[in-house]
């Protein structure tokens, strides 16, 4: 490009926003054989050069811009920023330069003055700009043809207001970093988010803040006044949080020029657009007036009306370089025409002067080609916005090592790779794209770096990531893409949502909002309180399809026996959540099936199939509780009569587990127990039970459903192992276990010992009966009535509880029952009851004379094995315990005392071992223990007490031993 202020060929193309000026001048470039364009920004001058790519080829087209060189050989199309736009003998076919009224702007205005009045194609010059640019484009360029367009669109004003009611497709305008975030913050709330443009950010991380705007992921864009130059967006409404901004040097109103090319963003094309302010935005904070337009304002809005420019800032750009002092004075020279006036001094004259200040730097710039060079350094953008002295120091850091040549490689690649670091908050981030900026910038110059073509790749890398990194820290801040969907497309078409689930999470459009566990929605607890509304607005109108196929997959695996169902204590879960619940029904065996609320949700037909099959699938839950089920069912039969339809009921309330003492089994008759017999109760010596009931399944079942029914079951859980004998401890009422004292014995292992010992007994029985068991009197316990042996009240089970299962339990099944009941009386003799307190042994004698009298000799003793018992784990004193219970009673030999009635305590644990060594030298002494021997008679059966006779009875005759008995009675 030559410098030359000649005017042919010069057009102006003047306007508002939205004219297609832009739009012209790319088609007027691509029409001639070469050609150069210069913006505003490089995000502007980076977007036209893909669209000329596309057409011209990309090796026909160069990109050229402070931070980023693409330059290819045989380039003929250049698209750059103005400040890079190549100032040498290389003349174009074709130059426009846009934006041309920034010649006014206090830092950069020089600039655009200068390409204004010198930068010329060699057939076409277009000048781009604002209507009130034609007065000065008149005075500096004779004979300019000026062309003025109008606005596509028309623009208009609306009153304010509040945030929340902002119309969707709209750019909120704050002026400052703070109130920026803060409005961004606010909408994520409202309406899910939106995208952020800021001066401060790298083009990229612009550029992909702008396409979500640009796609339709969010509907709201929160800018600076940046958002206002070279930016086409699809904007329908442009709402002002301000309309104040500080400039650099002061805090002042934008001029109505300013606002008309932010409002001008309002409007695409032809689509007409409007521009308001923010309702409760004050000025000078909470307590000021409230922002609005000045109708004067509004009038040159709407109707393109501006004061015209009488001034552009111009700069000397051709300084002499004879020395430091001679190029700030050319730098601060005043023009010498009246349309222009002297740039404020910007940056990079501000950096010059204040090394210029420096001994040290002053006597390293000698010569005319060392002032170039440090100038051009001076003239590095301040990317980071630090002021005069910071940015002053970085230069003169830089000059120390660019005045004796070269950057080394090696410097360059660890300053960039120091800010290498995609980590750290948005603040963070873009401190360190600003730094990178630099490295980039300083990068691209010909002269400064070796390996320049690597050094510059590297930068542009680094920037790239962070851009990326700082992008999608604003999206993770400031736009929640859940609420943007919902709220975009929650209303008359959510029936084309689309919804799927994915390992239980619920994903609409590809956007998770919450997860289905079974049949309960639950919100992601991530979810703002302001989303929950809209959330659960989208589950009601889009999750009953996604249950019914859910409640159909499940209905099917039930069917198939595959599904992953529980039923724990009286809850019925899948994978862990509720399906339903029992409830009380007709009788304790019978529940129902209460399904739970969150089946409501499941479409009318789906639901009673998934209810019909989870009633099936409990019927076989409670088959373990089939043996009280046929108790139930013979209880309701007329054949059972009475007293046993009474047994029956008693039996289903306990657990299928009764003491035979509160049982009324002596009510029944043969026929009955016949009956009883056939249901599977076995009658024991202690107890009627179902073997059946003796498992922990069974137990737990009914314990449950007892609950259910009302009742309140005594005793804990039972073991699951169930073994036949447990320490007692406080598990006195353990379900199916008899207590011992310090043992508890399982209700079937204890009918098994006790039918082992008859049969021992019956075995001694046909045995000759050795002279000493003939002899042997029975002991003061062995003689003493009914009355006096141990309670079996308080060793009994609950009758509402249970017990084990397992082999023992069948095997103690298959035995007959009767065989353990009462022995015959051929085999055993009956014995006299005794009563009164006092004269025990005249009782024995009495006994002793009533049994010879009637011809019959003292009992027999026989002896026990205990072996079977203390393999189950039972002491001697526990298994003679459980005898005493069932009718047997030992036999002490002649000549020693009567053993206490009593059975001996266990050994206490942590007894010493030297009392056990005294107690074992003492029993060697005394000889071997000889061997238990015992008898039996059956258990009397307390029969109901009737009321005393007022009248004594007569004394028998006949009998002087039974007219004693009578009167001692």
């Amino acid at each position: 490009m030559v410098r030359k202020d000649t005017s042919d060929g010069v057009k102006a193309v003047l306007g508002p926003t939205n004219t297609g000026k832009t739009h012209l001048a790319i088609e007027r470039l691509c029409a001639h054989s070469s050609g150069m364009i210069g913006f505003p920004l490089r995000l502007l001058a980076r977007e036209v050069y893909d669209r000329v790519c596309k057409i011209k080829g990309e090796s026909n087209v160069a990109l050229i811009t402070g931070e980023e060189r693409i330059e290819p050989k045989n380039a003929r199309y250049l698209l750059c920023t103005v400040e890079a736009m190549p100032v040498t003998d290389r003349q174009t076919a074709f130059v426009a330069i846009d934006e041309a009224q920034l010649g006014a702007d206090r830092e950069r205005g020089h600039v655009f003055t200068d390409r204004l009045l010198h930068a010329r194609g060699r057939e076409e010059t277009m000048i781009l700009g604002s209507s009130a640019l034609e007065p000065m484009v008149k005075a500096l360029i004779p004979g300019v043809e000026v062309i003025t367009r109008p606005r596509f669109s028309t623009l208009s004003h609306v009153a304010p207001k509040k945030l929340s009611r902002v119309p969707p497709r709209s750019a909120i305008v704050a002026f400052s970093v703070e109130q920026v975030y803060a409005l961004a913050e606010m909408l994520r709330r409202f309406r899910g988010g939106a995208a952020v443009v800021m001066g401060a950010l790298s083009p990229q991380t612009r550029n992909a803040q702008v396409e979500l705007y640009q796609s339709g992921e969010v509907d709201y864009l929160v800018a600076t006044d940046a958002v206002g130059m070279g930016l086409n967006l699809d904007v329908q409404h442009v709402a002002f949080a301000g309309l104040a901004k500080y400039d650099g040097q002061r805090h002042r109103r934008l001029t109505s020029a300013e606002m008309a090319q932010i409002a001008g963003r309002a409007g695409r094309h032809q689509t007409d657009g409007t521009f308001g302010t923010l309702a409760g935005m004050h000025r000078g904070g909470r307590g000021g007036e409230e922002i609005e337009f000045e109708p004067e304002e509004v009038y040159a809005i709407e109707e393109h009306r501006f004061p015209p420019q009488t001034k552009l800032f111009w700069r000397d750009p051709e300084p002499r370089f004879d020395s430091l002092d001679t190029l700030i004075a050319d730098l601060e020279t005043p023009p010498d025409r009246p349309e222009l006036r002297l740039a404020p001094e910007a940056i990079d004259l501000a950096v010059l002067k204040r090394l210029a200040e420096d001994p040290e730097i002053v006597d390293s710039v000698r010569g005319r080609a060392r002032v170039e060079r440090f100038w051009d350094v001076c003239r590095l953008p301040d990317f980071r916005q630090q002021g005069t002295e910071t940015h002053s120091r970085f230069v003169a850091r830089l000059w120390q090592d660019l005045r004796h040549g070269e950057l080394g490689a090696d410097f360059v690649a660890q300053q960039i790779a120091h800010l290498d670091r995609t980590g750290g908050e948005i603040d963070t981030l873009q401190g360190r794209i600003a730094a990178i900026r630099s490295w980039a910038y300083i990068a691209q110059r010909p002269d400064w770096v070796l390996a320049r073509d690597e050094m510059a790749a590297r930068a542009r890398a680094v920037e790239a990531r962070l851009s990326d990194a700082l992008h999608g820290k604003l999206t993770e801040r400031f736009i929640n893409r859940r609420t943007a969907l919902l709220m975009k497309k929650l209303g008359p078409d959510t029936g084309l949502l689309s919804v799927r689930l994915e390992d239980e999470e619920v994903l609409v459009e590809g956007e998770h909002i919450g997860s289905l566990r079974g049949f309960a929605f639950q919100i992601d607890p991530q979810t703002r309180l302001t989303d929950r509304k809209l959330l659960l607005s989208a589950a009601e109108k889009h999750l009953p399809g996604l249950l019914e196929a859910r409640a159909a997959e499940l209905t099917k695996a039930i069917h198939e026996g595959t599904a992953t169902l529980e039923l724990t204590g009286t809850a019925i879960t899948w994978d862990g959540e509720p399906l339903g619940a029992l409830g009380a029904g007709r009788s304790l065996l019978a529940p129902v099936f209460v399904p739970d609320r969150l089946l409501d949700a499941i479409p009318a037909p789906a639901r009673k199939d998934l209810v019909a099959a989870l009633e099936v699938w409990l019927e076989k839950q409670l088959e373990p509780l089939a043996p009280l089920g046929k108790l139930e069912e013979a209880s309701r039969s007329e054949e059972a009569g009475p007293d046993l339809r009474a047994l029956l009921i008693l039996l289903i309330e306990r657990g299928g587990i009764l003491a035979r003492e509160q049982s009324g089994l002596e009510k029944l008759d043969k026929e009955r127990r016949t009956m009883l017999a056939r249901l599977g109760v076995r009658v024991g010596a202690l107890d009627l039970f179902v073997p059946a009931m003796l498992r922990p399944r069974p137990i737990n079942l009914w314990r449950e459903l007892a609950r259910l029914a009302g009742k309140a079951p005594r005793g804990g859980t039972p073991d699951e192992t169930m073994p036949p004998a447990l320490a007692a401890g406080k598990r006195d009422r353990l379900p199916g276990y008899r207590s011992l004292g310090k043992q508890l014995i399982r209700i079937d292992m204890a009918e098994k010992l006790l039918r082992e010992a008859h049969t021992q007994r019956e075995e001694a029985a046909k045995a000759p009966t050795p002279p000493a068991a003939t002899t042997e009197a029975p002991s003061e316990t062995a003689a003493r009535p009914a009355q006096d042996q141990p309670d079996t009240a308080d060793v009994q089970t609950s009758a509402d509880t249970a017990a084990p299962a397992g082999d023992t339990a069948a095997e103690a099944a298959e035995a007959p029952a009767e065989a353990i009941t009462e022995a015959p009386a051929k085999d055993v003799p009956q014995a006299t009851e005794a009563k009164g307190g006092k004269g025990k042994g005249k009782a024995k004698g009495k006994d002793r004379g009533r049994d010879k009298g009637r011809g019959r000799g003292p009992r027999p003793s026989f002896p026990l094995d205990p072996a079977r018992a203390i393999s189950m784990g039972l002491t001697p004193e526990s298994y003679e315990r459980l005898l005493r219970l069932g009718g047997f009673q030992p036999v002490e030999p002649r000549g020693k005392p009567a053993r206490d009635d009593k059975a001996p305590e266990a050994p206490i644990e942590g007894e010493t071992a030297a009392a056990e060594t005294a107690t074992a030298k003492t029993d060697a002494a005394q000889g071997p223990a000889p061997t238990q021997r015992w008898t039996w008679r059956p258990p009397r059966r307390q029969a109901p007490q009737q009321a005393p006779s007022r009248r004594p009875t007569r004394p028998r005759e006949g009998n002087a031993f039974a007219a004693l008995a009578d009167m001692v009675r």
